[in-house]
């Protein structure tokens, strides 16, 4: 039974991605800081899922996670790390603060990175490792190929985190270990009714028509978003193909998207960006 560790597993992605996994015949190893959502999990999951507790900003207890699945399933190793916990800030960079900016690469950016230099020994990422090595996939997303505006904070991280998706497949050649992206669209998860609930802080600023009716967008956002557990089957190919593609949109409209960040010239982006904030500002 090969092991995952999912980060972020209590919802959303990383629920499905755990559910999908698990009927796969996976074990899943689920970080949670929740004590009450890790008991929820185990009851709603089964005996497949084992609750690691640990924010991934918090180094100390993401390395007693590590020590605690050395200790059991050492020679086993992990087949899988699906480094999918993140967070989303937005607003206009002139009025976002360098806290709400330093959360954001916190999480989305030093966290991934903190879970992954403490698993990779467990991926194979070791001198005579008595496994085969393990793959990393990291929950990345099509705002990591364009910049959105009022989303500058979200976009810079995932643009981050496709550099460190490159740099660590490169450097860990040599152990056999694949870095993979998977760059989604709008996917039906918490984060929207999170994005729907901030009251507009910005209603002071120039700023303020832009964000106005934006919890019905947000609405009609989520209703067209795809659901996570299409990115739990993308997960799930990527995890058995031998050799997948480095980087992996799932959206509606895949090829648009690769077609506008390939290979649209930037002064194009900008007015087709001009064109929608102006029908917002008028309607």
């Amino acid at each position: 039974m090969p092991n995952i560790l999912i980060t972020g597993a209590s919802s959303g992605i990383g629920y499905a991605t755990s559910q999908y996994l698990l009927a796969k015949g996976y074990h899943v190893f689920g970080s949670i800081r929740r004590e009450a959502d890790g008991k929820r999990l185990q009851q709603e999951l089964g005996p497949g899922f084992t609750p690691l507790f640990f924010d991934v900003r918090d180094e100390a207890a993401v390395l007693a996670a590590a020590s605690q699945v050395e200790a059991g399933w050492g020679t086993e190793g992990l087949a899988g790390l699906i480094n999918n916990a993140g967070i989303s800030v937005s607003g206009p960079l002139q009025h976002v603060t360098q806290e709400e900016l330093r959360q954001q690469f916190e999480v989305n950016v030093f966290g991934v990175m903190n879970v992954t230099r403490a698993f990779l020994p467990l991926l194979g990422a070791r001198a005579n490792c008595p496994h085969p090595p393990g793959r990393i996939i990291h929950i990345s997303s099509v705002s990591g190929r364009i910049t959105f505006p009022f989303l500058g904070p979200y976009c810079a991280s995932k643009h981050a985190l496709e550099s460190l998706a490159d740099a660590l497949r490169r450097e860990l050649l040599p152990y056999g270990i694949d870095v993979v992206s998977i760059q989604p669209g709008a996917v039906r998860t918490p984060i929207w009714e999170k994005a729907a609930a901030q009251p507009n802080k910005y209603q002071d600023t120039d700023y303020a028509p832009y964000f106005q009716g934006l919890e019905q967008r947000v609405k009609r956002s989520y209703e067209r978003a795809i659901p996570p557990e299409e990115i739990a089957r993308a997960i799930g190919r990527v995890l058995e193909q031998k050799r997948p593609p480095t980087r992996i949109v799932v959206a509606h409209n895949p090829w648009m998207i690769r077609l506008l960040s390939t290979f649209m010239p930037d002064r194009w982006l900008d007015a087709i960006a001009g064109r929608t904030l102006k029908r917002i500002r008028e309607r």
